[in-house]
């Protein structure tokens, strides 16, 4: 068993230098984007902007849009609220220091593939166009090349593994 979540963990680890730098620029100023500006939003952390928002409470307005997308969310919007702000602001996080980068990777892939097609696709096919896509999309696309890659050298996952 340990030697599988060892092997879960290792991240590729490329010869050149400047490689895993090219794997680090994306993974850590998405998550810092996603830490900071769209999870923070609607997840009460330490450095919320939000008033009302107490440490891990969730904003009001996210599990009222939440219930809109039906079955099964509208069952348990409040844990389903919870949880995706949750990914956006802790994996956001984790993604940027490089620690558990392939599992929030998947939980963010999950997290993002959720709002594009039951919160953003709507919104897109409304107005015409595909604007209302693009930061869940962009989220989405640093998901699987952290799920792909790992952390790569520059990530706490790469001096876990070595030990």
């Amino acid at each position: 068993m340990k030697s599988y979540l060892k092997q879960l963990i290792k991240p590729v680890a490329f010869d050149k230098w400047y490689m895993n730098v090219l794997i680090t620029i994306p993974r850590t100023l998405g998550g810092l984007m996603l830490c900071f500006e769209f999870g923070s939003s609607k997840f009460g952390m330490p450095w919320s902007t939000t008033e009302e928002l107490g440490l891990f409470q969730v904003a009001a307005w996210f599990p009222e849009d939440i219930a809109k997308f039906g079955i099964p969310f509208s069952l348990a919007p409040e844990l389903f609220a919870w949880s995706g702000a949750a990914t956006e602001a802790i994996g956001g996080l984790f993604l940027s220091v490089g620690l558990a980068t392939r599992i929030w990777g998947i939980l963010l892939f999950i997290t993002m593939s959720t709002a594009i097609f039951f919160q953003k696709w709507p919104d897109a096919m409304e107005y015409g166009s595909s604007w209302p896509l693009l930061p869940a999309m962009g989220f989405l696309w640093i998901s699987v090349y952290s799920m792909v890659l790992g952390s790569g050298k520059f990530g706490i996952d790469y001096f876990i593994s070595e030990k």
